[in-house]
């Protein structure tokens, strides 16, 4: 059976439990939609125009591409041959592993990160525990057109690629790389990586600034943030956040950033211009992702060991609402259009909540 005729849609009535609703909230957060067949979607991102992409990590080597009525659009195989996007040393055909996704500010490229690749010449793939000594495999991003869905350039980053973040500017893609300890920067005029910033254990969530000047960066081995001048690429530091920084969002205004802290199931809230945690607040085990609405006032937080998502307001760190969801939360991004927050969760389904 091909993946279009195995994906099924329904709304499911059992097996989401809804949780209490805060004063003047109510009908915030309730399910539309749950999308299941050939997933196990690690994150999902909506390109800001109307397609989801939902990257399926090894397990799969896919991409699965919805629209806004919860078709599946296309599923992008992550098999490319390397020599023929200029990287001669690979001869055939290689397979990738789609982690993390970003999209250029008008929505026309996705760039998708990939843990690891598979074939001749990759022998030392990296893991959870590793460190820049252990000469890891480097590995590649795609950049995907989002107009006809095919893989178009592959671009060599670092070892275990994880998050990626592209400036509003579109000058810079930035990479987190896991197994590398560093970042790498692309310049997408020349779809190459012209530096790579070592940052310490383990770097993860990305954000840049809405002048594109900086970029925070979530190093999750730490307590610490590191912030990247996009000039210079010298580094400062936000120290003492909270235990293992994982996944960063920014106020739309650049006044806030907000990070989830793994290590220690809060999420904080600081302010960029004096540097200090202004709230912590426990939303359940395991944050992971989040993602902000549009204007800033609600964010969103996967709660991977307690599957459930919660929903804060920005300017208490109120939680107003928390909804049970299905096994493993991991990704999540939010519509505009239609005010919807997508949740991908590891156990196999994307399910849609309007808002």
């Amino acid at each position: 059976m091909s993946f279009i005729c195995a994906v099924k849609r329904s709304i499911m009535v059992g097996g989401i439990f809804f949780g209490v609703l805060a004063a003047g909230q109510a009908g915030a957060l309730t399910l539309k939609e749950t999308i299941t067949g050939d997933l196990s979607s690690k994150s999902v991102v909506h390109s800001g125009s109307g397609l989801f992409f939902a990257q399926n990590m090894m397990y799969r080597h896919t991409i699965s591409v919805f629209d806004r009525s919860f078709g599946l659009v296309k599923t992008i195989s992550d098999r490319v041959s390397l020599s023929a996007f200029g990287h001669k040393d690979y001869q055939g055909d290689y397979r990738g592993s789609p982690v993390e996704a970003a999209f250029s500010h008008g929505g026309t490229y996705a760039w998708v990160s990939n843990y690891q690749m598979y074939g001749t010449g990759f022998q030392n793939p990296g893991n959870d525990d590793c460190t820049p000594e252990g000469k890891h495999d480097h590995s590649y991003v795609y950049r995907i057109n989002t107009g006809d869905l095919k893989i178009e350039q592959v671009i060599q980053v670092g070892a275990v690629p994880k998050y990626v973040a592209v400036s509003p500017d579109d000058r810079l893609v930035l990479v987190s790389n896991w197994c590398s300890w560093d970042v790498s920067v692309i310049d997408s005029a020349s779809n190459k990586t012209v530096k790579s910033v070592f940052v310490g254990r383990y770097p993860r969530g990305l954000v840049v600034s809405p002048d594109s000047s900086k970029a925070y960066i979530a190093v999750m081995g730490s307590y610490d943030i590191a912030i990247m001048d996009l000039k210079t690429y010298s580094l400062s530091w936000i120290k003492g956040v909270g235990r293992s920084p994982r996944h960063l969002q920014l106020s739309p205004d650049g006044r806030y950033l907000y990070a989830t802290l793994n290590g220690e199931d809060h999420v904080a809230k600081v302010d960029l211009e004096s540097g200090a945690v202004v709230k912590k607040v426990s939303t359940g085990e395991r944050p992971r992702s989040m993602v902000l609405s549009d204007d800033g006032g609600s964010l969103y937080v996967v709660n991977y060991k307690s599957d459930s998502v919660s929903k804060l307001r920005t300017d208490t760190m109120e939680i107003v609402k928390t909804v049970k969801v299905d096994h493993h939360p991991i990704g999540i991004t939010f519509d505009p259009e239609k005010r919807q927050v997508w949740v991908a969760c590891y156990s196999g389904t994307i399910l849609v909540f309007q808002d």
